[in-house]
């Protein structure tokens, strides 16, 4: 039956003889094979006859297809279970589900679906079974992926405040290189929205013909106007996610500009912009849900008085009048001091003499600067007002749940370690929003997980940054849909709790995991490679609470970047795996001392599908690598 399916699908072009390598491809995607180029190239040379040329015959394509498609290791599982070699009827295709996928609720209706969706040969899928080649299609598919599918959709409980979801969050937005020359651009915000990111980062300073610009205040970053960049924000907003989004506003404009960004929001992103509290109640003693908020933009920035004043006002007309804020108020969000000040050194501030911030820091707590904010603006901020972080006892006792404190790293890291219970009490009632240090120029960024452990919302990162630090980000917010909003688990929720990072006690659920690492196929080929080699190796990496950190490392395969086989168990004793990520890292080996990244893939514990799965692979950029990928069989208890 497969050989007439496969002439059928072929026949056509190979009607005016045999094909070339070209053709070969362009066969190949037609049948929607994904495959890598080096890879294919080298099984196309291995095939061809060395008399006829460059070009092969129907057989020869045939063969390609096979060393491409047929893996031994889906053979061996699809034999195990067929009742000839050949066919795998619908019962037994549920027995592989229950038994080897762990799927213990599937039924005749699971199977039947599965063999409709992936059974490409007519004759096999209305009797009901299922040939090699929809196994195959099946095993390659996101059903059989690592991640679990339950997962791709969003299943959490969005009703809770906001302060108990951890919230994608960007730093800088607007850059997409480093922090001192690189290009600001609107693409920043496009890439970060498209990626669901729910927490932008906006760098407000004065520009020319009263309109305000966002760049990096005092280096050499290029200008955009802010705006364009609302305008961005208005169309990409809600595409990635339903949930809110905020902006949070590092805010160096006068008053008058405040008054233009005041306008931009109101004109731009219309009645998508939260400007009054829902339901026109001023119940403010608990934030509102995601849920609730949906398909709002919430501004974070500096705020006047009580919402009831801003409301009373929101009657009258009342352009150009603003407040005067005590420098120690207004400078909450010690972004804009932290994040500008190793650049102040600089020569070229000084030539513009009017901007405040280019004199020299005064000494704390000296003199207090008065700074002005427009009230226009500060009556936008509802839920998100940035509020000066002095210490946790002062919070517990002055701090509503509306007020949003923003931690440097640095500071932010002695917390965790000297008073990791009252940081905890801390994000159980109000959004913490942490961001990476103003030395970090290479827009460089710090591990995420030691601030998620602590129950932190909003860790802000560099987007722009390809690495570890990103990889996790990306792998915690696949989660629930990948819609920038992932629930906290209740130990970090509950106000009472006692959990810490370093003293999990009675909350921790040990899991015990084990991954065999099978094999690989059409890995990327080493940068030194000419054809299509590398020497992989994988690291599992679970990072966690301190003791769920560990590391382990297969063998190195030599020379097979195509189908290497490591047929290797982990085994691995996780404490607390709502918190737990693990991170598939593969490598090839260069020297004994230096590894060549070739892919990876990071998820959240709790996401892991068990049984038989296909590990799909990201390039440095986080760019899915369409062809390559890792088998594994997963089981925890």
């Amino acid at each position: 039956v497969s050989h007439t399916w496969f002439w059928n699908l072929i026949q056509n072009d190979f009607k005016t003889g045999n094909i070339d390598l070209e053709g070969c491809m362009r066969l190949l995607e037609k049948m929607q094979i994904n495959f890598d180029e080096d890879h294919l190239k080298h099984i196309f040379k291995k095939t061809i006859d060395k008399y006829t040329g460059d070009i092969i015959s129907v057989d020869e394509f045939r063969a390609i297809y096979r060393a491409l498609v047929h893996r031994p290791e889906f053979e061996e599982l699809f034999k195990a279970y067929s009742t000839d070699g050949q066919i795998l009827p619908e019962g037994q295709l549920l027995k592989f589900l229950i038994k080897e996928q762990f799927q213990t609720e599937a039924d005749e209706t699971t199977a039947l679906e599965i063999i409709m969706k992936y059974e490409p040969i007519d004759e096999v899928r209305k009797k009901r079974q299922m040939s090699f080649e929809g196994f195959i299609r099946y095993m390659n598919s996101d059903e059989c992926s690592i991640f679990k599918s339950q997962h791709r959709t969003v299943y959490q409980d969005m009703n809770q405040p906001l302060c108990d979801y951890f919230i994608s969050s960007s730093h800088n937005t607007y850059l997409i290189a480093d922090q001192l020359m690189g290009p600001s651009h609107l693409w920043g915000y496009t890439s970060a929205l498209l990626k669901g990111c729910r927490c932008l980062e906006i760098d407000c300073w004065d520009g020319n013909n009263n309109e305000p610009i966002v760049y990096h205040g005092h280096t050499l970053t290029s200008k955009i106007p802010f705006r364009s960049v609302i305008h961005v924000i208005d169309k990409y907003a809600f595409m990635s996610s339903a949930y809110p989004l905020v902006l949070s506003l590092e805010n160096h404009c006068s008053p008058k500009q405040q008054e233009v960004m005041a306008d931009c929001l109101k004109t731009i992103l219309g009645d998508k912009l939260l400007s009054t509290p829902i339901g026109g109640e001023v119940d403010m003693t608990r934030l509102p849900s995601p849920e609730a908020l949906k398909f709002k933009v919430l501004v974070k920035n500096k705020k006047v008085g009580t919402l009831e004043q801003s409301l009373m006002r929101m009657d009258d007309e009342y352009h150009g009048e603003t407040e005067e804020m005590s420098e120690s108020d207004a400078h909450s969000d010690d972004d804009d001091t932290d994040d500008t000040l190793p650049l102040r050194r600089s020569r070229s501030p000084a030539k513009r003499r009017g901007d405040r911030r280019s004199s020299p820091p005064p000494q704390k707590k000296t003199k207090v600067r008065k700074s002005k904010i427009a009230l226009a603006l500060s009556d936008l901020v509802v839920y998100t007002k940035s509020q000066k972080f002095v210490s946790f006892e002062h919070s517990l006792q002055h701090q509503q749940c509306y007020e949003n404190n923003s931690i440097g790293e640095s500071q932010a890291r002695k917390l965790v370690k000297t008073s990791a219970k009252e940081f905890i009490s801390h994000t159980t009632r109000f959004i913490t929003r942490i961001y990476p240090k103003g030395t970090r120029m290479s827009s460089s960024n710090y591990n995420p997980q030691e601030f998620w452990n602590v129950g932190c919302q909003m860790v802000a990162l560099n987007f722009q940054t390809p690495g570890p630090q990103m990889e996790l980000q990306d792998g915690k917010f696949l989660d629930n849909g990948g819609c920038g909003y992932v629930l906290k688990p209740v130990f970090l929720r509950d106000r009472n709790t006692t959990f810490t990072p370093r003293n999990v006690g009675g909350y921790s659920k040990p899991m015990s995991l084990s991954i065999r690492l099978i094999s690989g196929h059409q890995l990327p080929p080493s940068s030194m490679s000419k054809s299509n080699k590398a020497d992989p190796l994988v690291q599992i990496e679970i990072y966690g609470v301190p003791e769920d950190q560990t590391r382990k490392k297969s063998t190195v395969i030599k020379s097979n970047a195509l189908c290497p086989k490591w047929n290797e168990t982990f085994s691995f004793n996780i404490q607390v795996p709502e918190l737990a990520m693990i991170r598939f890292c593969v490598e090839d080996e260069v020297s004994l001392v230096n590894n060549e990244f070739l892919g990876q893939y990071t998820l959240p514990v709790m996401s892991l599908n068990t049984g038989y799965r296909n590990i799909p692979l990201m390039s440095k950029d986080g760019i899915k690598l369409e062809s390559a990928s890792l088998f594994a069989h997963v089981w925890y208890y």
